[in-house]
């Protein structure tokens, strides 16, 4: 099983390759590690892999676009040294895992939904993915609730995640078709006390994609009631609260996460809930 790194962790892993090999990773060097090409080139380049006989990874690291719809994926081959593949985001289609093993070849990065969703696009999933914890990526998305399957209760989020012990993530779609939502390091249940840790943040699409994370301030992650659910708080108002019936549901700054009002009003009328674990 290789190991995949964010694209926020892979300027570290840049700078660890320009120390261990200058000649290769740096500017000016005569047999550089990483390369840009245009779409017409790349048919000779997957012709080339084909061939290949190095079929088995230990990591892989997606780098961010350095030209429009390029993404450069460097490997490493058991210790040997790294080398690169060059993708469009054409080309892209889901997969179930970012790393390779054996006969794989990685196909992209957007993760594989075990089950519809009346919400997500594959716009949605790529901006997510890249943000979510490297101990969720790699697993497919599983739906453990969703009001068009299971009804809009409160309760029966509860009852259908009482035997999830992984993070979750979830996804509403307000009347004004505007999307946002929250990442949760635990599943959300009845708590006496706010729970959760640093991981948790929440997002907006609306009307461009902004993560809001944990700014330190306080722990006041998430806290379930039988009669609403509340994720981040503190002088106020909560960053995201809903009734018990899922349909209806406010957003404001909280001290948690110092984010804008998710939608674009801080009351809202719920459309569609999912939400979402991994594994």
């Amino acid at each position: 099983m290789g190991v995949a790194y964010s694209v926020g962790e892979v300027d570290h892993l840049y700078t660890f390759f320009v120390q261990w090999s200058p000649d290769i990773y740096t500017k000016g060097s005569k047999n550089p590690g990483f390369i840009v090409v245009e779409d017409d080139q790349l048919a000779v380049i997957d012709s080339l892999h084909e061939k290949s006989i190095h079929k088995t990874w230990e990591a892989s690291v997606t780098m961010g676009p350095k030209v429009e719809n390029v993404r450069i994926i460097y490997f490493a081959k058991n210790g040997d040294e790294p080398f690169v593949q060059i993708i469009t985001a054409k080309d892209q289609k889901r997969r179930q895992s970012l790393c390779s093993s054996d006969d794989e070849q990685p196909e992209d990065l957007l993760p594989q939904l075990r089950e519809h969703s009346q919400i997500l696009q594959d716009q949605h999933l790529e901006r997510l993915v890249a943000h979510l914890p490297a101990r969720t990526q790699g697993y497919p998305w599983r739906l453990v609730y969703s009001t068009t399957v299971h009804g809009t209760s409160l309760r029966t989020l509860y009852r259908n995640m009482a035997s999830v012990d992984r993070p979750v993530l979830l996804v509403i779609k307000d009347m004004e078709n505007q999307v946002f939502g929250a990442f949760s390091s635990h599943s959300f249940r009845v708590s006496n006390s706010c729970y959760g840790t640093g991981e948790t943040f929440l997002y907006s699409f609306s009307p461009e994609f902004k993560v809001f994370s944990w700014t330190g301030k306080n722990s006041y992650f998430v806290k379930g009631f039988m009669d609403s659910l509340q994720l981040g708080g503190g002088g106020g108002p909560f960053g995201l609260w809903l009734d018990a019936d899922l349909c209806r549901g406010s957003s404001y700054t909280c001290q948690t996460f110092h984010n804008q009002p998710l939608s674009t009003h801080q009351d809202f009328v719920v459309r569609e809930l999912e939400v979402w674990t991994f594994e």
